[in-house]
């Protein structure tokens, strides 16, 4: 590994050429393309998008986020950044960074669809000097296969006159703005050229660069993901443990985590997501064996089928009126990609209540999911109106004080809350146990 120090200073431009027009062309402008491309641009890097959404790039072009991302509503404003669909565009960069996703098949195996149709894509529009980065997170062996391609392919050669680098993302959703400048950035290259174009890119608007090989950078960004799926995995089974032993997780986690400097457990939930749901995939497929990472797997996508299964220990859900806050699948986010709630509506509707209303002030109306039936997205004060039920799949902002409402309207109400957000401090509780606890802090 090598450091490259921040304190070093950057180079004004990249490499550039008389057929350049761009410093950056960004394949693939969703949820870690778009940032990126912004934070390009607000730093002085000339920058374009290339995507198959026209929606998508609609928007963009317009000035408008197509989703939530906090710190880029001015940015994108200015029109500085613009999407285009014709993949000739990729000619006229020096740099080609690509951020398409590489999903998980139906069979715990690495799809790498998405990646294969942007090289034969922009395959016929690679010149020599350019550099090509990937950036989704990616299976081990996905750079190399890369390289295999653009040699089978095309008459570059990787290392003397074309360049290769996996530069992971390791943002948080929400948080990219900040971190795309904090976070050190692994780059991972096997010749020194390689190593050398892609150093100079990030450091236009990072703080560290670490240098590695391909497969050690793919591992980095991996073993980050699924550290914290494992991590939550514990924490939801720990959650189970205690309620069936008629304890108090919250409790029990805040009494462990005090004070003691040897662990830290984590707080249960709906542990989604399109990167923690499926990362661990990318390293089972090549493991015929049962493992920790599989075990992890099942029981972060048991939570919804115990969330039911427990509140009908409490209460009847049959022909009762059920509430549902909160789709997405993380707080304060507007991604449904992976979302566990989805599922827990689902086993919801197999008690057959009278109703099942959905909640979610960061979705459109109706809430764009196919599996659901009815995916009307209520009001949060008509959704909570009359209920019998609540499970509170997303701990978004402000739910807190609809709880505390719902105390007052429906105090027999039962609650599942995974995520504490009434701060009982218990995962079932009746809605009026909420007064209770604000009494007697």
């Amino acid at each position: 590994m090598t450091i490259h120090d921040s304190t070093a200073s950057a180079p004004d431009t990249l490499p550039g050429s008389a057929e350049s027009k761009y410093e950056v062309c960004i394949v693939g402008t969703g949820r870690v393309g778009l940032p990126l491309g912004l934070t390009f641009v607000e730093t002085g890097v000339s920058a374009v998008g290339l995507d198959v959404d026209k929606e998508l790039a609609d928007l963009v072009n317009e000035g408008v986020m197509p989703f939530h991302e906090p710190g880029y509503d001015e940015i994108i404003a200015s029109r500085r950044f613009h999407v285009v669909h014709d993949p000739s565009v990729a000619t006229r960069a020096e740099t080609i960074v690509v951020t398409v996703g590489t999903p998980l098949h139906n069979h715990i195996e690495t799809d790498l669809t998405q990646v294969q149709d942007v090289l034969e894509s922009i395959g016929e529009h690679l010149r020599p000097g350019q550099l090509l980065c990937l950036r989704s997170t990616v299976a081990p062996g996905t750079t190399e296969f890369v390289e295999r391609w653009i040699r089978r392919n095309t008459d570059l050669v990787v290392g003397e006159d074309f360049f290769l680098a996996f530069c992971p993302e390791r943002i948080a959703e929400g948080k990219a703005y900040e971190e795309i400048r904090t976070l050190p950035q692994i780059v991972g290259t096997q010749d020194p050229a390689s190593e050398a174009r892609a150093v100079a890119l990030f450091r236009r608007i990072t703080r560290e660069v670490l240098t590695t090989d391909y497969v050690t950078a793919e591992l980095v960004k991996l073993f980050n993901n699924i550290l914290r799926y494992v991590h939550f995995a514990l924490a939801n089974q720990f959650a189970m443990i205690a309620d069936n032993f008629g304890a108090n997780i919250h409790e029990t986690r805040e009494l462990a985590n005090h004070g003691y400097p040897r662990s830290f457990l984590a707080a249960p939930g709906l542990t989604a997501g399109t990167c923690l749901r499926k990362d661990f995939g990318m390293l089972n497929e090549w493991s015929p064996y049962p493992d920790m990472l599989l075990s992890a797997w099942k029981m972060n996508e048991f939570m919804p089928t115990f969330l039911v299964d427990h509140l009908c220990r409490r209460t009847d859900l049959h022909d009762s009126r059920v509430a549902i806050l909160g789709f997405s699948f993380k707080a304060d986010t507007d991604d449904l990609r992976d979302s566990l709630a989805p599922k827990l509506w689902r086993y919801v509707r197999r008690q057959l209540p009278d109703e099942i209303r959905i909640s979610d002030q960061n979705l459109p109306d109706p809430i764009p999911e196919p599996s659901i039936r009815d995916a009307r997205n209520w009001p949060i004060s008509e959704a909570l109106e009359d209920v019998d039920a609540v499970f509170v799949a997303t701990n978004h902002t402000g739910y807190h004080e609809a709880l505390r409402e719902l105390a007052r309207t429906r105090p027999d109400a039962w609650v599942a809350d995974i995520w504490n957000v009434g701060r009982v401090n218990q995962m079932f509780y009746q809605a009026k146990a909420i007064d209770m606890a604000e009494a007697n802090p």
